[in-house]
């Protein structure tokens, strides 16, 4: 029975005692966000992204960065300035649980700009992007996935 009862405790000491991942770390091991993760390291983002936050990021898939327009992608890796604009306006200060989504109206970015939030028929919009997957916790903030690259309205002057 001692045994029995040290295995169990090791093991749960094993699994707590596990560093949960930042949101970086996250966004790799999932598989999906390759070339998110590409963006945010030509960005220069890695580092911000993987400090204490907290941070909410809609991230779009690898599939959402292939609807864009040909050469929007590229166009953006060569201009680090303007391709962060558009990752920041991903990223929300806090973290911003689904449960509180649901409830706005508009969230402001860290790019400074605010994105709208509509929510019809079950279904949660940011800007014109679905969101459809929730609550991915990184021990930094969290993850909401989304099918569409979001991008910040041009400022008129």
């Amino acid at each position: 029975m001692k045994k029995i009862l040290s295995v169990i405790a090791l093991a749960i000491f094993a699994i707590t005692a596990a560093p949960a991942a930042d949101i970086v770390d996250t966004a790799v091991s999932a598989g999906s966000f390759n070339t998110l993760v590409k963006a945010v390291q030509a960005a220069g983002l890695v580092e911000t992204l993987k400090g204490p936050g907290p941070f909410t990021v809609f991230a779009p898939t690898d599939e959402a960065f292939a609807k864009l327009p040909a050469g929007t992608l590229e166009s953006l890796i060569a201009n680090p300035e303007q391709l962060k604009k558009v990752l920041t306006y991903h990223v929300v200060a806090g973290k911003v649980m689904a449960s509180d989504v649901v409830k706005l109206k508009e969230a402001k970015t860290v790019q400074g700009s605010s994105a709208k939030i509509k929510v019809a028929g079950g279904t949660v919009m940011i800007d014109n992007a679905k969101v459809v997957k929730t609550d991915i916790t990184c021990d930094n903030g969290v993850i909401h996935v989304i099918d569409t690259v979001i991008l910040p309205k041009e400022k008129k002057y």
